[in-house]
């Protein structure tokens, strides 16, 4: 039996917005300078050299890097490589840490090495 005195939920009309309160994404956007900001705001242009990679046209660094991971990716059948392995192949393209960072990343040390060092570090034995 239904109770007569049981009042139904009054609804809110539907505005467009279900979500209450303060827009909790705005508290957890980090606001440290580390040189790797893609956003763009008034008055930061993107670089030619990003522009025209943005619209598909490829340096021939680009290019070589997008080849040597698709071959990585296809050789070893991993559609997604890791972290590691992209370093692996970007040292195998001849890359090596020369110069000093312009970035400024907190809680990381910087190091150089020279122009011929081996692709992969030397195995350091168990001692």
């Amino acid at each position: 039996m239904v109770d007569p005195s049981a009042a139904e939920p009054v609804r809110q009309p539907f505005t467009g917005e279900y979500r209450q309160g303060p827009d909790r994404r705005k508290s957890v956007v980090d606001t440290r300078v580390t040189g790797l900001e893609r956003r763009r705001g008034p008055g930061r242009r993107r670089s030619d050299f990003v522009k025209s990679a943005d619209e598909g046209e490829m340096s021939p660094e680009q290019f070589l890097f997008v080849m040597a991971i698709d071959a990585f990716k296809r050789v070893n059948n991993r559609p997604y490589p890791t972290w590691t392995e992209v370093l692996e192949v970007i040292r195998k393209l001849g890359y090596r840490k020369t110069c000093a960072t312009t970035l400024k990343l907190d809680g990381c040390e910087d190091w150089t090495e020279p122009a011929d060092a081996p692709v992969t570090p030397p195995v350091q034995e168990a001692a």
